[in-house]
């Protein structure tokens, strides 16, 4: 680790968007031999910075340099010959392509009838072997291999200019924990040769492990750059939110239990609810302001079941109610109709429309309820879109902003946004906080709280049982893509209590002794 001259210095950053502010005079130093986190809410300006830094963002205030020498960059290309490389949290590859060409692309040997494959092959192979992956064929699709070996394949790729610095922003996202610790080796790897790291995560826990340097950010503003052995956690989510320790943990802080009444009417009730090949058959009754916790592990069948809920996947079997009497939810339309909605794992892919609007994307479901011929009135839809910004503090509060220059965190509030739009009485939240910040993950889960207090019923669905422990009235459990146990969340029930009742799941009962 060198205290020595930082390889790129970057003072008094400001970029400014017609009618907002994304940076206002910022500040980041980044040391060759260090790992240095950027830190913030969502919306703080992490993704804008490192725009500026990697040349999609001109600045319209302040400086950068790369090795002591001044840079202005107008481009990508500019800040790639400056010896920045960038790895996003999507992997931007070519799934069609070969590993090797996946590595070489743009920098493929030539020789006098043009590309030499196996040269280019070789230098793949190289560059595979730096970061430890000689294992991998370089022949081989890309498809053949897991994401986490494709965000290797990803890191390769962005060394082969001789980097000076590497920018992973928010590598980990799709990674289970031994793939984590398989990056985090590369990462030291890598670090250990002299190279700048600069990682964007909302993981605490990983930032703790793996980084030497924190950059704080709130709002567009810079608050501290600290190192990272040095800086409490509570310190650290204070300089991030503005607020206390004390503060935040009032936020999204457990209710206390729903209790069902004796012959109460469930708002939804399935019975026997299945598809072949995808779920084993399910029951299940949702009450009015209640929230259901679906938990399990990876594949065991969460998305599933939320799925076949809202109409997205039809079910083969079984028998669904509202308020008593069979619905025909075999389609989202009908779902959205029976006033059921859904927000979906796959923000990117499935949930927000990149090219409209925070506006239109708000109003997206509501129109579909009311037909193309039907639109939402002017003055209607005003105050539809002004209630939801304001109530879940959408930033840039400006509703005519393309949704996909927003952050995760704010997608993911506009996309609530677009389902409370059309009042349902079951809302199906699947992963709502995954790859958010800990202030939106917090407003998130106290909007939550607050809607089935108002009445709503709510299905949460989430990886993070913590999470659903602390939200959840009633817990089912899945494991392989069936029903294990349906859990009273009564106050003595903690993450472990799960863990214990999917590992011991030979014995399907529920904490009342109840057949799940």
């Amino acid at each position: 680790m060198s205290e020595n001259q930082p390889i790129v210095e970057m003072q008094g950053i400001t970029i400014e968007f017609p009618g907002v502010k994304a940076l206002d005079g910022v500040n980041l130093r980044l040391f060759p031999g260090e790992i240095h986190a950027l830190m913030g809410e969502n919306g703080a300006g992490k993704s804008t910075m490192i725009k500026a830094l990697t040349g999609v963002y001109k600045i319209n205030g302040g400086s950068i340099s790369v090795d002591s020498k001044p840079q202005t960059f107008t481009g990508t290309a500019d800040a790639q010959n400056a010896g920045i490389a960038t790895v996003y949290q999507e992997v931007n590859l070519c799934t069609n392509l070969s590993i090797g060409e996946n590595v070489m692309l743009g920098h493929e040997l030539h020789g006098p009838l043009g590309i030499n494959w196996k040269k280019t092959h070789a230098q793949a192979k190289r560059h595979l072997a730096t970061l430890g992956l000689q294992h991998l064929d370089s022949h081989a699709s890309l498809s053949s291999i897991s994401i986490a070996m494709q965000q290797l394949v990803a890191i390769a790729r962005a060394m082969v200019i001789d980097a000076k610095v590497l920018i992973l922003d928010e590598p980990t996202s799709s990674l289970d924990a031994n793939e984590v610790e398989h990056l985090f080796s590369i990462m030291r790897q890598v670090r250990d040769s002299g190279v700048a790291i600069l990682f964007v995560s909302h993981f605490l826990d990983q930032i703790y492990e793996v980084t030497d340097r924190l950059t704080v950010l709130r709002n567009g503003t810079y608050i501290a750059e600290v190192m990272t052995k040095e800086t409490p956690r509570d310190e650290l989510i204070s300089m991030m939110i503005g607020k206390s320790a004390g503060e935040l943990s009032q936020i999204g802080a457990k209710k206390s239990s729903r209790t069902v009444e004796s012959g109460e009417q469930p708002v939804a009730s399935v019975e026997g609810l299945g598809k072949k090949g995808s779920i084993k058959p399910i029951s299940v009754d949702i009450f009015k302001g209640q929230v259901l916790g679906l938990a399990g592990l990876l594949g065991s069948g969460r998305t599933e079941f939320g799925r076949l809920l809202f109409g997205a996947d039809k079910a083969d079997e079984g028998v669904y109610k509202l308020h008593g009497s069979d619905a025909n939810i075999d389609t989202p339309a009908s779902a959205l109709r029976g006033k059921v909605a859904y927000s979906t794992e796959n923000r990117r892919d499935e949930g927000i429309v990149g090219d409209l609007t925070v506006r239109e994307n708000i109003l997206l479901a509501l129109q579909a309820i009311r037909g193309m011929f039907r639109p939402v009135p002017k003055k209607e839809a005003d105050a539809i879109v002004d209630k939801y910004m304001k109530e879940l503090n959408v930033r840039p509060a400006d509703p005519n902003k393309l949704i996909r220059n927003l952050s995760g965190g704010n997608q993911q509030k506009v996309l609530l946004a677009r389902w409370l739009a059309t009042k349902p009485e079951l809302l199906i939240l699947d992963e709502p906080t995954r790859g958010i910040d800990i202030g939106a993950k917090a407003e998130i889960q106290q909007t939550v709280l607050e809607l089935a207090e108002q009445g709503m019923s709510v299905v949460f669905i989430s990886s993070e049982l913590e999470e659903v422990v602390r939200l959840s009235d009633d817990i089912v459990v899945l494991k392989d893509r069936r029903k294990i146990a349906e859990i009273l969340n009564d106050g003595t029930i903690s993450p472990e209590t799960i863990v214990q009742t999917i590992a011991n799941s030979d014995v399907e009962t529920t904490n009342s002794g109840k057949a799940a």
